[in-house]
């Protein structure tokens, strides 16, 4: 059971604090959305937290960082984008910080490597692109408490030009 005060990550949500555990016949928990425009409380039922899994720590979110540059791209192909999409938000909801950050260095790869042949990327792409990156980097400020500006220097200075990666 997850303890009031501590960061966790939502599958729809992203990151979460856990604001208030609330007792009773379906005991709740009570989430604030963290690093969100106008977050709302919302609930999750304590049967569920399954679903839920706590923030990378933050040595292994350095660790992530660091291994950036090295780490291979998921190379899953479908028959037909709408398949590809799914399979890849489906990872960035349900899967690890890692997971995201591999699915950023995924979509950069595949749109330069469409740019490259003159043609423009899928909007599929960019719209994978930066779900991911905004998971990642949330999950990354969280971890290390630093904001989510820093943690793309961190990139910068770590990985070199694969931080570009992470910039809007």
């Amino acid at each position: 059971m997850f303890e009031v005060g501590e960061y966790i990550v939502h599958p729809g949500q992203g990151v979460c604090e856990v604001a208030e555990i609330v007792d009773g016949p379906d005991p709740t928990y009570k989430l604030m959305p963290v690093g969100q425009r106008h977050p709302m409380l919302i609930s999750f039922p304590v049967s569920g937290e399954g679903r839920l899994r706590r923030v990378l720590p933050a040595d292994e979110a350095s660790a992530l960082i660091d291994e950036y540059a090295a780490m291979p791209a998921d190379d899953f192909t479908d028959r037909s984008v709408a398949l590809e999409e799914e399979y890849f938000k489906n990872l960035i909801k349900h899967g690890t910080c890692r997971d995201s950050v591999r699915v950023v260095k995924t979509f950069r790869q595949r749109i330069a490597e469409v740019r490259k042949r003159n043609k423009k990327p899928p909007v599929v792409y960019e719209r994978i692109l930066k779900e991911a990156q905004a998971r990642s980097l949330s999950e990354l400020a969280c971890s290390l408490e630093v904001g989510q500006d820093d943690v793309v220097a961190l990139f910068e200075s770590r990985a070199g030009d694969a931080a570009e990666d992470f910039k809007g």
